[in-house]
């Protein structure tokens, strides 16, 4: 018998009861026996159509999981497709955060297949298995490394692997080399997969925007020292995460009409509010725990060993310089001196061309100059002091504490690059205030006899000079004037070399003026090295023309937040002034300074020690204390206004839009008595309430009351009606009260101090 007929009764015949019953009993007995066939009968269809069903065709079940997953998802077709663009859109945003590690365009190479085939791919497998959708993803990401390495390249799983430790080890802005890009790529790559598969086969709202937030974080921790800013980038990651909200939401398209300009609204408030916020600290930086790779010898032959066999052949052009002015043209610079030679102890790190800031960031100087080689040999790049940008080398790295250039490969005849340099200018004061770094690695003097010598000449020359750079202005003159520029003069610069120039021969060339000039200042206590460059050059046309002959070599000592200054110790070759104008009007500028501290006066500045000692007690004791507490009372009033402008209107908005309708009934009174300034008194009786009040008011105030009284009495009998007519009461109540009281009464309520 099926579900839900009636069954009618079958007439009884008559006779006896026992034959009734008898045959009532196996009429019974029938329709049970009916009954049970009929639902073997239904029991037997339904298995067949179980059957039935398991037998069709071969996909159907996995299209039935496919609808029933879409059914789970919710809405037409437009919703999935714009929310697997607003992850592919996510993807390439948290990728684009990486431009303060690669700026220009070819980042673009590397983010944005990487963010569109993922969502391509999730909207062709959706109703596929995973792992199909995951195969086709690591083969289009294999193919999608052929932009950045121009072919098919095996190396790039390994280059993503060692990618990492390259990135901490390069001075942002890096180049932008594919074994470099190839693990931007890949992040983004992995974020939009996993973003695209999530968004196609679940559920979730946002959940498939976590993977490009957490690129995003990884942008920033590489980035964190680039130049630029990536709040643009953070604003744009968040209107894509609330438009993906609304579109998961299931809401209405006007939801998104107006949703998405309101994120947009919120996101260009943050932008411009952000850079306003202070900074307790720094950023964390990585790069200042990763291995930096260890000092490393350039070339086979040091610039400094050159210096006399190209004295020996000066008219060979070694590179031309155009530059608006004439400057020393730095080669090398080498710091470390064992007894036998000068070498180099920089830590070279790759660059897409960014030289970090020296010590020195007072007024300078800025020199532009392009630079074409000639016959200069190495791999060692000249440039005017200090570089901040070089343009036009590949593979360059650069040591940050010295700012020496170095190219990948040695650069060929006619290869030509471009550097800005900033030249520090210091004013007098500065020089005459300078004090010297402590550094023991460069006032170390290599053990041997000759230490003795050099401290008793050097205290000799410096005799009578207790500030440090006057020691180091009478030092150059000393040297100067006692011995003799003379480009026969043997080579070497080794600690019997040197004794032998002192002592002997008393003739030498910048080789031997320098490297002596550096170890007698190590004696005193002052933080030396030895420079390796080129005079200016022969002008003509606007174009320095640099040649073996103008190979020279000077000094620089370290003062404390003054950088390292140049000192030339080798007379000119007219025995008086040097022959060139940089290094004679730094000759004079020292004369004339050291002239100055030997008078003396009034208008001498303090000493030096004193001075770094005053700096070491303002940085030690940190920021101004008044600054600080106006930074504090400032931040304490915002809060204080925030709290005044909120708390209030929060409280009235709260009770005027309570769940209940009793509820509301009793926000209103609360209400009422808040405005009256009853504070916490209204748990008083109405009529102890109505009493206290003035006409103007009672009027509203008793009907409110007799509301609030039925409410205490009876609250489950009040309707919406009631709470609507009591906070009509309620706000007539609150413009009579404002208009009694006083300003001041008004603003003491207004700001919370009642």
């Amino acid at each position: 018998m099926t579900r839900g007929t009636r069954r009618i009764p079958r007439p009884v015949p008559q006779g006896d009861g026992h034959h009734d019953a008898a045959h009532h009993d196996a009429a019974h007995h029938d329709a049970a026996h009916h009954d049970a066939a009929h639902h073997d009968a239904a029991h037997h269809d339904a298995a067949h159509h179980d059957a039935a069903r398991s037998e069709a065709a071969p996909g159907s079940a996995a299209r039935y999981g496919a609808a029933r997953r879409g059914a789970v998802q919710g809405g037409p077709w437009w919703r999935w497709a714009a929310g697997l663009a607003v992850v592919a859109a996510l993807a390439g945003v948290a990728g684009w955060g990486f431009h303060r590690v690669f700026p220009g365009t070819g980042l673009l190479l590397a983010v944005v297949p990487a963010a569109v085939a993922p969502a391509a791919v999730a909207a062709l497998t959706r109703t596929r298995p995973l792992w199909l959708a995951l195969a086709l993803d690591l083969v289009l990401w294999l193919a999608g490394t052929i932009p950045l390495y121009g072919t098919l390249s095996a190396t790039a799983p390994a280059d993503v692997a060692n990618a990492w430790h390259a990135l901490l080890t390069t001075l942002l802005p890096a180049q932008p080399e594919p074994e470099l890009l190839v693990l931007v790529h890949t992040l983004v790559w992995a974020a939009a997969t996993i973003g695209a598969e999530t968004l196609t086969r679940t559920a979730t709202r946002i959940a498939a925007a976590l993977p490009a937030l957490a690129v995003y974080g990884v942008a920033l921790l590489l980035g964190v020292d680039g130049e630029g800013s990536n709040l643009p980038v953070a604003a744009a990651l968040f209107v894509l995460m609330a438009t993906l909200a609304l579109i998961r939401d299931g809401r209405s398209p006007a939801w998104l009409l107006g949703g998405i300009p309101a994120a947009a609204a919120l996101a260009g408030l943050a932008l411009v509010a952000a850079p306003l916020l202070p900074i307790a600290a720094e950023p964390y930086n990585p790069r200042q725990d990763a291995d930096l790779p260890p000092p490393a010898r350039v070339d086979s032959v040091s610039p400094l060993d050159r210096v006399s066999a190209w004295l020996q052949i000066p008219d060979r052009e070694l590179f031309t310089v155009e530059a608006g002015k004439p400057q020393n043209w730095r080669l090398a610079v080498l710091d470390r001196y064992d007894g036998v030679r000068w070498t180099s102890g920089a830590r070279f790190r790759p660059t897409g061309g960014r030289v970090p800031e020296g010590e020195w960031t007072g007024a300078a100087d800025v020199v532009r100059q392009r630079i074409t080689f000639g016959g200069l040999p190495g791999t060692w790049l000249p440039a005017a002091e200090r570089p901040e940008q070089v343009t036009g080398v590949r593979g360059l790295t650069v040591d940050p504490a010295s700012g020496s250039l170095l190219a990948g490969t040695k650069p060929a005849k006619g290869f030509s690059y471009e550097v800005t340099s900033r030249v520090p200018r210091p004013t007098k004061q500065d020089l005459l205030a300078a004090a010297p770094a402590r550094d023991a690695s460069l006032t170390a003097f290599p053990d041997g006899p000759q230490e003795r010598l050099f401290r008793r000449l050097a205290q000799q020359a410096v005799k009578g000079a207790g500030e440090p750079i006057r020691q180091a202005y009478r030092l150059q003159s000393y040297l100067r004037t006692n011995a003799a520029y003379d480009v026969t003069a043997p080579p070497g610069h080794s600690l019997k070399g040197l004794e032998f120039f002192l002592q002997t021969t008393h003739r030498g060339t910048s080789e031997q003026f320098a490297a002596t000039f550096a170890l007698m200042a190590r004696t005193l206590g002052l933080p030396s090295r030895v420079v390796v460059g080129f005079r200016p050059g022969e002008k003509s046309g606007g174009v320095y023309h640099v040649k073996s002959g103008h190979v020279m070599a000077w000094a620089e000592i370290r003062f404390e937040g003054l950088g390292w200054r140049p000192f030339y110790p080798t007379p000119g070759r007219s025995g008086a002034k040097d022959d060139h104008e940089v290094a004679s009007s730094a000759i004079e500028e020292s004369e004339k300074l050291e002239g100055e501290l030997a008078k003396g006066g009034s208008d001498r500045p303090k000493t030096s020690e004193s001075q770094a000692a005053d700096r070491d007690e303002r940085a030690a004791g940190g920021p101004d204390p008044w600054l600080v507490a106006a930074v504090a009372a400032g931040g304490l009033l915002a809060a204080y206004g925030g709290v005044v402008a909120v708390v209030p209107w929060r409280r009235r908005h709260g009770r005027r839009s309570a769940r209940e309708p009793a509820q509301r009934v009793l926000g209103a009174w609360r209400q009422a008595c808040d405005d009256l300034g009853l504070g916490r008194e209204y748990a008083l009786t109405a009529g102890d309430v109505v009493s206290r009040q003035p006409g103007e008011i009672s009027v509203h105030l008793h009907p409110l009351a007799e509301i609030s009284n039925f409410v205490r009495y009876a609250p489950d009998g009040v309707t919406d009606a009631a709470a609507t007519e009591a906070w009509h009461h309620s706000d007539a109540i609150r413009k009579a009260a404002r208009t009694r009281k006083p300003l001041l009464t008004r603003l003491r309520a207004r700001l919370l101090l009642r």
